[in-house]
């Protein structure tokens, strides 16, 4: 099936889609040994000889995005020292190398995706596109409307506020509550401090949705591919949540 230049190169990781346009531009790549200057010049993968500099583009291995539902106590890196373990451990059995869209810290559990689409990985970490996270949180204590209003209105981490989250409270349990928080920021361990700011010190912390991605009935410790359409779907939120 043909596919525009640009695209094709992103895939093959030679460069993202604007980098590689303007390496189109700069008549460094050729299509069966004619300079193409054209993003959009169609192409086929496997039929046509694509070079960068000369040197031939080859395809990648193919990619590969999932979610897991990462268990508490498991680290999300790829190796550990100490031999904890690692969501590298619950995903050994895909041939590919997966990269994790972003950190839940140790005693957090929920929903991650991992892929080995580094432009869309890097995309989705970045702060200009601002993707929603929903953590579901168990806190010490009963917190009044007053403080979810300050929660939702941010509270000052590290000498700047966080920026507006949504904020409900679902239920209670005894003397403690279950909240249900969407922000779009990447602090480190944000949704814990923000909640101890506030004098309700998270007990329990689990992500159930990462833009449109859902974690839905996902066991602990298992895995699911993304779809095609849920791919495209996380691609969609980017350009939708995208800040100028």
């Amino acid at each position: 099936m043909a596919e525009r230049l640009h695209v094709v190169l992103a895939r093959a990781g030679v460069a993202s889609r604007r980098q590689a346009e303007e390496l189109i531009r700069e008549g460094r790549v050729t299509v069966n040994g004619k300079v193409v200057l054209k993003p959009g010049t169609q192409v086929v993968w496997g039929q046509d000889a694509i070079r960068v500099d000369k040197r031939l583009v080859h395809r990648r291995d193919p990619q590969v995005t999932i979610v897991l539902n990462k268990p508490k106590q498991v680290l999300t890196t790829s190796h550990d020292p100490r031999g904890r373990p690692t969501t590298a451990d619950l995903v050994k059995n895909i041939k590919v190398r997966l990269f994790p869209v972003g950190r839940l810290d140790y005693h957090t559990e929920g929903l991650l995706v991992l892929t080995n689409d580094g432009e869309l990985a890097h995309h989705l970490q970045h702060p200009r596109y601002g993707i929603p996270k929903t953590y579901r949180t168990k806190v010490k204590g009963l917190p009044e409307e007053q403080t979810l209003r300050r929660l939702r209105a941010g509270v000052m981490l590290d000498g700047r506020p966080t920026a507006p989250a949504q904020v409900k409270k679902i239920s209670t349990t005894g003397k403690n509550s279950w909240l249900e928080m969407t922000i779009k920021e990447g602090r480190n361990r944000q949704i814990r401090r923000m909640c101890e700011a506030v004098g309700h010190p998270v007990m329990k912390l689990k992500r159930i949705r990462y833009g449109p991605i859902r974690l839905g009935a996902l066991k602990a410790g298992t895995y699911r591919q993304l779809t095609l359409r849920e791919v495209e779907n996380l691609r969609k939120c980017l350009a939708k949540n995208s800040i100028s």
